[in-house]
């Protein structure tokens, strides 16, 4: 066997090569050579001209920084070298060889000129690093993120009533003719009114008669600042697009006002002006559009879900300030607070309400009437605004959940000091507590002692970590994804239960162990590489994988949105990209090794 198919053989095995078509696989090979080094041998040093892209076939590396401090050992099928040549091509760190090893080192202009030509294989090596600043807004949305709908199309021998009749039936302003696939004529809501009604026109003729033949159209990469352009520059409110000669989209004014509607400034005035729950029902409504525009302008998805809690924190304050209109001001201080993903500030699409009242300990049992009233009115009122009810009753229209102060530091004592299963459920959500409204003095002290508490007590801590071991990632055999076996979501992942919830929990512990008192999984997790909880290597890999995992929720729900559908957390692997779906099992993977070396040390302690 030669050499080249030598390397072929390993590379078909190797992450990211194994998706690689085989003509570019035994393409790239050509750019490989093969090098040794004995134990101990410097591969390259810090600072020093890299000679390539090196990809271990057998034996350990070790990198150290430029201070000498291990940063990590290598082992079979890892890679090194590439911080630097994504750079200036100078090494970043020093690579030693710690055992015999044998390494291929692909030539630079050969990696860089497929990091140029591959954005997924470029994806791969830029992992970890930092994340890109991202651009919003309307002038540089995509067109596919800004189209909601597939276009109502109908035949060119269609009578102009049958048009008129599909754009009653489906409430468009538009139909697009088409034959097939291809775009022949677009037929607006002004066409039937200045060349049918105005001119008396037979409305059994065919729309032919009356389309705009061949329509100025867009294709799916255009910018928004494209479609304004366009309609202004040509006085049209509707736009076709176009892609490979096909139809696959409509872009309207409507869409453009409807951006514009759903973008947070709009909806936040709108929310202070509104003057009943139905009035803010209407604007949060607007919440799918929000998430498919904020993921459509390429936002890191910690911005994204900051975003969307922003307006369920607003909604909240807005049904509080109403309830006191209604019932009258409050009669002691109290604190709304809410845990679960809104405490946190991880709210998607999918969001139920998660929160609590902590009533000052001067309350009569005629204030707690009160408070139960105003609660039910508020929870009702999130419900109505979508907010739905916890499935839990973890709500503060619950009585368990409406309580003094004394009580709440009742509940944490208890829960700390006898944690059974049910106490470490209870804890794990309301250790995300976050107030957002009322007097925060009745929160602070109740969250520093139970943390202080809570992180003295070895059992305690012991048992959050069984409890965030609980959610596995979906991990199968021999590269796969453990997919739901049955059902209506038969052959795809939870991304919620199996892909973030996984991430949370870690966030939770570590955050524990280093007494910290951020909500924020992220922000736990880089507290506890700052605190050194966990080694700053495996933090970053965490980090990036939380990345990647959130990331692709929010994408799957924002197609969704994009499609007409209702936004869930089932995603079918099998949808993804073949790069895609190995870099989120890569992620699945960290996930799984941080819990892993999360249980070992529980352990042994």
């Amino acid at each position: 066997m030669s050499a080249t198919a030598k390397i072929i053989d390993f590379l078909q095995i190797t992450h990211p090569y194994d998706v690689l078509p085989k003509t570019k696989l035994t393409e790239l090979a050509t750019g490989f050579s093969r090098k040794t080094y004995a134990e101990g041998e410097v591969i390259y040093a810090h600072g020093e001209l890299l000679e390539g892209l090196y990809l271990i076939k057998d034996g350990t590396v070790e990198i150290t920084d430029a201070n000498g401090a291990q940063m990590s050992l290598l082992q079979k099928s890892n890679h090194f070298g590439e911080r630097g040549l994504l750079r200036d091509g100078m090494a970043a760190t020093t690579a030693t060889a710690a055992s015999a090893c044998t390494v291929l080192l692909l030539t630079p202009e050969a990696f860089k000129s497929e990091v140029s030509a591959n954005p997924e294989f470029a994806r791969y090596f830029n992992r970890g690093q930092a994340r890109p600043k991202s651009a919003s807004g309307l002038m540089t949305q995509h067109v596919s993120d800004l189209m909601a709908h597939t276009p109502v199309t109908c035949a060119e021998s269609s009578t102009i009533a049958e048009c008129a009749r599909l754009m009653r039936d489906a409430k468009v302003s538009s139909v697009a003719v088409t034959e097939g696939e291809r775009l022949l004529g677009l037929v607006t809501v002004r066409d039937m009114t200045n060349k049918v009604l105005a001119e008396g026109r037979d409305t059994a003729l065919p729309v032919s008669a009356i389309m705009a033949k061949d329509p100025i159209t867009l294709t799916p990469g255009a910018l928004g600042t494209d479609v304004i352009h366009v309609m202004l520059e040509n006085h049209i409110g509707h736009l076709p697009i176009v892609e490979g000669g096909k139809l696959v989209g409509m872009v309207t004014q409507t869409d453009i006002t409807r951006f514009f509607g759903s973008s947070q400034t709009q909806m936040v005035f709108d929310l202070s002006k509104a003057e009943s729950i139905a009035d803010m029902a209407a604007v949060t409504a607007r919440l799918p559009e929000f998430l498919m525009q904020l993921v459509g302008s390429h936002l890191a998805h910690d911005v994204v879900t900051r975003k969307i809690t922003d307006i369920a924190d607003i909604v909240t304050r807005r049904l509080l300030k109403m309830a006191e209109e209604n019932f009258g001001p409050a009669p002691v201080p109290y604190l709304w607070a809410a845990c679960g993903s809104q405490g946190r500030r991880e709210q998607t699409g999918v969001s139920d309400q998660d929160n609590c009242l902590i009533i000052d300990n001067a309350a009569t049992d005629a204030d707690m009437a009160y408070f139960r009233k105003l609660a039910r009115f508020v929870c009702d009122g999130l419900d109505a605004c979508g907010y739905v009810y916890c499935p839990g009753d973890m709500m503060a229209m619950a009585d368990r959940w409406c309580q003094r102060l004394s009580v709440w530091e009742g509940y944490f004592n208890k829960w700390i000091a006898a944690p059974d299963n049910e106490a470490q459920m209870l804890a794990s959500v309301m250790y995300d507590l976050r107030p957002i409204a009322g007097e925060e003095r009745l929160f602070a002290p109740l969250q520093k002692t139970a943390l202080e508490a809570a992180a003295k007590n070895s059992i305690f801590v012991a048992h959050m970590i069984s409890n965030s071991l609980k959610h596995t990632p979906p991990l199968g055999l021999l590269r796969g994804f453990a997919t739901i076996k049955s059902g209506e979501h038969r052959n795809h992942i939870d991304m919620k239960a199996n892909g973030v919830v996984p991430l949370v929990d870690l966030g939770r512990v570590y955050a524990l162990q280093g007494k910290l008192f951020v909500a924020n999984t992220r922000a736990r997790i880089e507290g506890a590489i700052e605190a050194g909880v966990i080694s700053e290597t495996g933090g970053k890999d965490l980090l990036a994988a939380y990345d990647m995992i959130a990331t692709a929720r929010l994408e799957h729900q924002a197609e969704q949105v994009r499609t007409g559908q209702k936004p869930d957390n089932f995603l079918s692997p099998s949808a993804l990209p073949a790069f895609e779906r190995s870099h989120l099992r890569d992620a699945f993977v960290i996930v799984r090794t941080m819990q892993s070396s999360l249980g070992s040390s529980s352990a042994r302690s």
